[in-house]
């Protein structure tokens, strides 16, 4: 089930610049999402990160995975998501960096429920380029209306 840029939209309160999903290629409700960031030269970190060699920023890449655990939890709830409801990245755990992505790079945002415990999801979650991980880790995350 594919999910274009203006079903993400309503579902997450991210915008430019800071908005780091573009599609949504795989979900599969309450288990796993996979989603794709296009990675340009246009995006505005890139002028200060590195200007002599451009690289995605690990914790842009980490907040990538949180709006895709965003996505697959809003989503697979999306009966018991209120107009008031906002998603929180509340923990991370075991992140790794494995490779650099760079301008040109499609980014694939792969997360996976591990569990949920009073309001907690936890997620583990992988970001990959040309089917390599790029980075690993261990996401939580909560929804709480405002």
């Amino acid at each position: 089930m594919d999910m274009d840029i203006h079903e993400i939209l309503r579902v997450l309160p991210h915008r430019y610049p800071f908005l780091l999903v573009d599609k949504i290629v795989e979900f599969e409700p309450h288990k796993r999402l996979v989603a794709l960031k296009n990675v340009s030269y246009n995006e505005p970190f890139f002028q200060g990160h590195f200007p002599v060699r451009p690289v995605m920023p690990g914790v842009l890449i980490v907040e990538a995975l949180a709006q895709a655990t965003g996505l697959l939890t809003m989503k697979s709830q999306a009966d018991k998501v209120k107009e008031n409801s906002l998603y929180y990245f509340v923990g991370i755990d075991k992140a790794r960096f494995k490779r650099p992505v760079e301008p040109g790079d499609q980014l694939f945002l792969d997360v996976t429920i591990k569990n949920s415990k009073r309001g907690i999801w936890m997620f583990s979650g992988q970001a990959l380029v040309d089917n390599k991980v790029a980075t690993t880790a261990e996401l939580m995350c909560t929804a709480k209306d405002f």
